[in-house]
């Protein structure tokens, strides 16, 4: 595990109280190697599984069977009287369910504390989309820029709309994953899932102009194969990437809230609207469960009778 990776314990803990630390880095471990989960997430999971191993240490508890369902109820009630809203709520359940069905399949444990316990039920936002007018104002904006800058900001702007890849995606991607000559790239998901996915012929022409002439100039070091390169030649973060996003957003006078994922609920809810069929949407959105990609389908006919009723 990389360092700082660990989760802290108390230096008063017992060696049994260390050693149910000890396994928590274990499973984050698991999630990073085994399960591909993103950087961001196992953070996620470290601070949650993290604040669940202080509130047993409240309970004397120092083995993983004597964690009983009454305890893990007592933890959603500890949870509720801190106040946090119930996305947060369900989100650290998610944790420690991910946590204890992991333990029982390792066989560590016979029977799941959590398995009858429910999650709070989180209320489902329809996404945010850009009008085609804002989308189309968004992406003139790198385009205005003839500098390596804007050649790599134009030809990531135009990918994210063009496939609707998540922003961990798209800063993930490698040289080798482009495929020019026949307008697709490979794509690594969530937990080694990968898919291929088309380039628009917009998108794949900026593409063109950045690894042709952008890219060359960003470069420090030639082994490196990170396709989107900061100024300073290492790879782009998401954070790096959010603040580009925002700062273009500004530049084009659009004063919706766009978050770094506004792109790909565009793309999802114009592929909708031209006709495209939702488990079409569903396969180059990269979800498992289509339930996720119906959210869109249910935004879409709310802005229908929407319009309708005007």
């Amino acid at each position: 595990m990389a360092t700082g990776d660990t989760i802290g314990a108390s230096p008063t803990l017992s060696h049994e109280e260390l050693w149910m630390y000890d396994r928590v880095d274990t499973f984050l471990e698991y999630l990073r190697y085994e399960e591909n989960y993103s950087e961001n997430t196992i953070g996620a999971y470290r601070n949650d599984l993290s604040q669940f191993l202080s509130f047993i240490e409240t309970t004397g508890l120092d083995r993983w069977d004597a964690i009983k369902r009454e305890t893990i109820v007592n933890f959603l009630f500890h949870l509720r009287d801190r106040e946090y809203a119930s996305s947060t709520v369900a989100r650290k359940m998610a944790a420690v369910k991910s946590f204890f069905h992991h333990l029982v399949q390792a066989g560590e444990i016979h029977d799941d504390p959590t398995a009858t316990v429910d999650s709070p039920k989180v209320k489902k936002y329809a996404p945010k989309a850009l009008t085609m007018e804002e989308v189309i104002n968004l992406l003139a904006e790198p385009a205005k820029d003839c500098s390596v800058k804007g050649m790599r900001d134009r030809a990531m702007m135009e990918l994210l709309y063009a496939t609707g890849l998540r922003v961990s995606e798209l800063v993930g991607l490698q040289v080798g994953d482009m495929n020019l000559a026949s307008a697709t790239l490979r794509c690594r998901g969530p937990r080694h899932s990968e898919r291929i996915l088309p380039i628009a012929p917009r998108a794949l022409e900026a593409l063109r102009v950045y690894l042709d002439r952008g890219r060359i100039q960003l470069l420090r070091d030639s082994n490196e194969q990170t396709l989107f390169l900061n100024m300073r030649g290492g790879r782009l973060t998401r954070q790096g990437l959010w603040l580009i996003i925002r700062y273009y957003v500004e530049q084009a006078g659009i004063t919706a809230q766009v978050t770094p994922h506004t792109l790909r609920h565009s793309f999802a809810m114009h592929q909708l609207r031209e006709g495209a069929e939702l488990s079409e949407v569903q396969e180059l959105l990269g979800h498992a469960n289509i339930s996720t990609t119906q959210v869109y389908a249910q935004a879409q006919q709310d802005r229908a009778s929407e319009r309708e009723r005007r």
